[in-house]
């Protein structure tokens, strides 16, 4: 990559809360500060689709019938993404290829990834207090123009809001990669408990760096590992941990059995709750256990 700004941006969508259910993967290849290319890739995920998720961006079953799986992409982007930059914003995109990447055994991509959304936090921290650090909350504070949840519109304003920060902070592509950057990996289950964990109180504040600072989560249904085990993982990694539902919660972790098994069936009121604030919305993701470990491990 060149010395300021040659980078790819990329973005995911997802099937269902399992973030391996990858069905649109964005990629905008940013040069010399400017859009190079774009490319939308959609995706078989094998897996079914939440209403939920195609009410947020609009992807349905048929839109990806005979299209490749992510283990013939995986093959495809791998060869793109060599040795280059590769920026995303929140660990969501990072945390759901590499949990793609476990689920067809590939392999992690041979890249290293920088959060827009830690480097907006460094370099603008008044949006703190003033809608946060979301995608649509910076696009909005920078003029930047998007249609949100679409892959690679999604990865072009990630791209725009990073060079924001390199002419507005001063601190080049490279010094925000070595002081953020995450190697790739692969990552399929966390050591599990057997006995689930159910609901206890839990809430404290996260610590002030992590690939999840700035985010607010909310743990519901049965874990594998104890619930306060959960609570000091996510807030080491950056979040605050709350017990109640609210417009402050961006991430509602989900047991993964309660995960897979209440389509159809009987869902936590955090849960429910959690779903209709989305589609009013809301920026919040709904994660199963499996995925938070993922993030919270980096």
């Amino acid at each position: 990559m060149s010395e300021v700004t040659d980078f790819i941006a990329l973005d995911v969508e997802t099937a269902n809360a399992d973030f391996g259910s990858i069905c649109s993967i964005g990629l905008v290849h940013f040069r010399a500060g400017e859009v190079f290319k774009s490319l939308t890739i959609l995706v078989d995920p094998e897996d079914d689709f939440d209403p939920v998720n195609i009410g947020i961006h609009g992807i349905r079953p048929e839109d990806v019938a005979g299209k490749p799986t992510m283990a013939r992409v995986f093959p495809v982007i791998s060869t793109a993404l060599q040795d280059t930059a590769i920026v995303h914003h929140s660990p969501f995109d990072r945390t759901a290829l590499a949990r793609a990447a476990g689920k067809y055994g590939t392999g992690g991509l041979p890249c290293t990834w920088l959060d827009s959304l830690q480097v907006a936090r460094r370099t603008w921290t008044g949006l703190r207090d003033d809608g946060g650090y979301g995608l649509a909350n910076l696009a909005r504070a920078f003029g930047i123009h998007f249609k949100h949840h679409d892959a690679a519109e999604d990865a072009r304003a990630a791209g725009l809001v990073l060079l924001r920060a390199i002419s507005e902070g001063g601190v080049t592509l490279q010094q925000w990669v070595d002081e953020l950057g995450y190697e790739s990996t692969a990552t399929s289950k966390p050591l599990r408990r057997t006995r689930p964990s159910y609901a206890t109180k839990c809430a404290q504040s996260g610590a002030a760096t992590g690939p999840l600072a700035g985010e607010t989560i909310l743990f519901t249904g049965a874990l594998q590992i104890p619930r306060a085990e959960a609570a000091r993982a996510a807030a080491g990694a950056g979040c605050d941990v709350v017990d109640s539902i609210s417009r402050k919660v961006t991430i509602l972790v989900v047991g993964d059995q309660d995960l897979r098994f209440t389509r159809g069936q009987e869902k936590s009121s955090k849960h429910r709750k959690a779903e209709e604030m989305i589609t009013r919305g809301h920026a919040m993701k709904i994660v199963g256990e499996t995925d938070f470990m993922a993030m919270v491990s980096g």
